[in-house]
């Protein structure tokens, strides 16, 4: 307004001024200072004004990089400076409303993550812990909250086994003792950036009571599987029993004989070899321990089935049976050979502990095991060969148990499996 009544003002300072007999030039320049100092005003307030809507937005703007969307302009114009007023402040509606929708999901998927019994970690780049489900608390820091801690002191605090697992490169399978009980869990984590920040997530999933479950699971299917072996065996040493009687009374083809007896002959051995097997199972003695020197033990082991041994061997004895730890290097190194590994990438190797016992390691470059066979591997009779009877890593892992040690099994980089065992000092 101000400035339109700039030229009405000007026209009537040099009126007043001619009026009063002023010189032309004079009159002039009263015209122009009238009108100019009106408009130099209105423009300065103009400037003022916009200046503090500038100033507002970008305070406004401030608010959204501290993710405050609270802050609204109120706006009583129609130019380019309303309209951008007005578009901040739909900017500012929809954000709200999308955090709003954040703050909702991340409620759920905190309630969720607490409910579940998979115990679960997330970890900062710095080392310290930035969520913890109840699961995690419960079997890591008894049931106290873990944010703000350091994720090495509180795996520091856990059974070994734990803080070993956790320490893979890859998923693996361990057990360890919890309230006087064995447990098995599946640990694995996973790298990813959170807020642009490297994180790592945790993951402790207890497999016991499916373990369980498919062990009864498996039960029936070996009860079965033993119940057809022998239909199969019997039925035709029936069928031979009844040919051998026709044959005596007919002695011009007595001759047969010796083929009937030789076909009963490998049908019992058949059956004897494959109940010899679940028999092994279920008859495990109490070891004997003594002073074994690995390098005999494994000579021994390589005479049958052929793999490569990790220098240097522990210069001490182990006190182990070395009858059942035999046996265990049997079914791991046939487990190995079975995974299509040559002999020379089968791999067994043996530290000392830092306890003064050992870690017997034995390593492939087969196909490795999926999540769902890592889950099922020590299940007994569980297997995923056409030919196996599911015995051999449930039985190394009796023995390893039966001598205080634990079994631990997990996917190797590159390719392949490894097993551990850890064995106890005398």
């Amino acid at each position: 307004m101000a400035a339109l009544l700039a030229p009405a003002v000007g026209t009537a300072a040099a009126a007043t001024a001619g009026a009063l007999g002023w010189q032309p030039g004079l009159v002039l320049a009263a015209g122009l200072g009238g009108g100019g100092a009106l408009a130099a005003i209105a423009i300065a307030g103009a400037i003022g004004r916009m200046r503090r809507i500038l100033t507002a937005l970008e305070d406004g703007v401030r608010s959204f990089r501290d993710a405050d969307y609270s802050l609204r302009l109120a706006v009583d114009r129609r130019d380019e400076l309303g309209d951008l007023v007005r578009i901040y402040n739909d900017l500012g509606d929809a954000l709200r409303a999308q955090r709003r929708d954040i703050v909702q999901r991340e409620l759920l998927l905190d309630t969720l993550l607490h409910g579940v019994p998979l115990a679960t970690v997330l970890v900062s780049a710095g080392g310290r812990v930035v969520f913890s489900n109840r699961a995690a608390r419960q079997l890591l820091h008894g049931g106290r909250r873990l944010e703000g801690q350091r994720f090495a002191e509180v795996v520091g605090q856990a059974p070994v086994e734990v803080g070993q697992a956790l320490a893979a490169e890859r998923d693996a399978l361990f057990t360890t003792v919890l309230q006087g009980r064995d447990e098995t869990f599946k640990a694995g984590r996973r790298t990813f950036e959170l807020g642009g920040q490297a994180h790592t997530l945790y993951l402790l999933e207890r497999l016991t009571p499916e373990l369980r479950r498919r062990e009864v699971e498996a039960w029936r299917n070996a009860v079965r599987v033993v119940n057809h072996e022998l239909n199969n065996s019997v039925a035709p040493i029936r069928s031979l029993a009844h040919s051998a009687r026709r044959v005596l009374d007919r002695p011009e083809h007595r001759h047969r004989l010796e083929e009937i007896l030789e076909t009963v002959e490998e049908r019992v051995d058949h059956l004897a070899g494959f109940l010899e097997g679940y028999a092994a199972f279920a008859r495990l003695p109490v070891p004997r321990k003594q002073p074994v020197m690995w390098g005999d033990l494994l000579d021994r082991v390589r005479r049958l089935s052929p793999f490569a041994i990790e220098a240097p061997l522990p210069d001490g004895p182990a006190h182990i049976d070395p009858g059942l730890v035999e046996q265990v290097l049997i079914n791991l190194v046939k487990n190995a050979s079975e995974s299509g590994s040559a002999p020379e990438a089968i791999v067994v190797s043996v530290r000392a502990a830092a306890d003064g016992g050992s870690v017997l390691r034995v390593m492939d470059r087969g196909p490795g095991m999926t999540d769902d066979e890592l889950r099922r591997a020590l299940v007994p009779f569980y297997t995923s060969k056409p030919q196996g009877t599911g015995l051999g890593l449930p039985l190394s892992n009796e023995i390893v148990e039966a001598h205080g040690g634990r079994l631990q099994i997990e996917n190797r980089d590159g390719g392949g499996l490894v097993v551990t065992c850890k064995l106890p000092a005398a």
